[in-house]
Formats: C-alpha cells, sequence, structure tokens
C-alpha cells in the first residue's frame, strides 16, 4: 500500500488521515442453529451464501465499501480492489 496520501484527504480531511478503521472482508454468510454450531468440528464444513468465483464484501466498520477478489501477495493474503461502492450509497447505509 503505497503511503502517499492522495490531495483530496490532505486538503479537506486531512485531520482525519491517520484515523484508525476496521477493514474486513467477508467470504459469505449463513444462519445455523446453536445445535448445528455445537456439532461442528475439525473438517465439519458450511455451506455460505455465495457462490465459489463470486467478488467478497470489502468493509470498513461494518459498512460496504467495495468488492473484490483474494490475491497472493508473497506469502500472504491480499485483496484486489474491483468494484467501489458509490459513496453515496455508502453515506445512505452509515
Amino acid at each position: 500500500m503505497s503511503d502517499t496520501v492522495p490531495a483530496e484527504v490532505s486538503g479537506k480531511l486531512g485531520m482525519l488521515a491517520n484515523v484508525k478503521v476496521r477493514m474486513t472482508v467477508e467470504v459469505g454468510r449463513t444462519q445455523i442453529t446453536i445445535q448445528d454450531l455445537l456439532r461442528l468440528n475439525e473438517g465439519s464444513v458450511i455451506e455460505l451464501d455465495r457462490m465459489a468465483g463470486d467478488p467478497l464484501d470489502i468493509l470498513v466498520n461494518g459498512t460496504i465499501i467495495a468488492r473484490g477478489e483474494v490475491v497472493v501477495v508473497g506469502e500472504r493474503f491480499g485483496i484486489r480492489f474491483g468494484e467501489i461502492v458509490d459513496p453515496e450509497t455508502r453515506m445512505a447505509s452509515v
């Protein structure tokens, strides 16, 4: 990730540039009963609400900001941003 801050951030949002946020990447979701949860053990498989190959949701503090895909960077996983959610749509969900 680049250490340079875009001009619009350094100007209008400069005071917020160093505020830390939690970024989460969501593969998928499901609902299960407590009974099924307690039956899980090593090797258990849970079906999620996404198809293989679907883009992953990228959230910041619980708000979806983009969709992307998993990549490998050296020996670590990373995320390549694809579709960025429209800022007006993001603000409507806050």
